[in-house]
């Protein structure tokens, strides 16, 4: 069963820490595959995007949106929940698939991604899509917005809601993002809670080449941080990693940093192996290849 099917009957999700690990993994694990699959049916719909990043982060907004989000799917605005900002927009891929997975918005609008009038554009923005939080297209301004979340929390005394930014390694080549990273120290932002895509890949090339940003542990650290470096395809390193960062979340604390490292194409190695990922085009032919691939794994994976 979908979580889309679950949160049909049920008013709020909430975090799933009371389960066994084993079970959380599981479903973590088989929401991951959903999310993948959706992200093949809106790819398939324009036969190209940004597909290899989508489905290098799936486990890690399986881990959010399965397992660690507070949120009512019938309404994104609800003022109780926990805040999901995406700062690449150009992965909207994989927030329409893990909305769509959770029952936000219809699985049946995927196939209208990037299409005229469509609530999903290619880049995400909150104007179009519920579930949404902000507008990422322009890259390095996420950290900021979470920033100022987290902060706007504190002062409405919201004191059990998080805030959780998700954005990507070449976005560490930004001014913004450090700007950011000292206001939550400063500010002391214990409700703030940032994942890194680490999947060494940007539209000019690896991140190692363009500039050099290692080691990103040290210089979180050093920026008052606390930081954690996971398998970012791992959903049960995920769950750990984020369950340690919830037990410390407080209004008022060290802003937490969960460094993720991902594969571009995880899932599928036709994909994994191409030798253009940042933006892919993929052969009318080979959509069902690779959701066979996919499917493949992961039954191998639950036997």
């Amino acid at each position: 069963m979908s979580i889309q099917e679950v949160t049909r009957t049920n008013t709020v999700h909430e975090p799933q820490r009371g389960l066994a690990l084993d079970e959380r993994i599981r479903r973590v694990r088989d929401a991951a595959y959903r999310i993948r699959l959706n992200i093949l049916d809106e790819g398939e719909a324009q036969g190209e995007g940004y597909v290899g990043q989508a489905l290098g982060v799936a486990d890690i907004l399986a881990a959010l949106y399965a397992d660690q989000l507070r949120f009512r799917p019938a309404d994104p605005e609800w003022p109780d929940r926990d805040r999901f900002l995406l700062s690449v927009g150009h992965y909207a891929l994989a927030i329409y698939a893990a909305l769509a997975e959770v029952g936000v918005i219809p699985r049946e609008e995927l196939g209208t991604y990037a299409a005229d009038d469509s609530r999903l554009p290619m880049s995400s923005m909150c104007t179009y899509t519920p579930g949404v939080e902000i507008s990422g297209g322009s890259l390095g301004h996420g950290l900021g917005l979470g920033v100022g979340q987290a902060l706007g929390l504190r002062h409405q005394g919201r004191t059990d809601q998080k805030v959780f930014v998700l954005f990507g390694d070449g976005e560490l080549n930004e001014g913004s993002i450090w700007e950011a990273a000292m206001s939550a120290a400063h500010w002391q932002l214990g409700n703030l809670i940032a994942l890194v895509d680490m999947n060494g890949l940007q539209a000019d090339g690896p991140t190692a080449i363009v500039m050099s940003n290692e080691p990103q542990e040290d210089r979180w650290t050093a920026f008052g941080w606390q930081t954690q470096r996971v398998d970012g395809n791992d959903p049960g390193a995920l769950i750990q990693a984020l369950d340690s960062a919830a037990a410390e979340a407080a209004p008022t604390g060290r802003p937490h940093m969960i460094l993720c490292d991902t594969r571009i194409g995880q899932g599928i190695p036709r994909l994994e192996t191409r030798e253009k990922l940042h933006f892919m085009k993929i052969a009318a032919d080979e959509w069902d290849l690779c959701r066979a691939e996919l499917t493949a794994g992961h039954a191998a994976r639950e036997k």
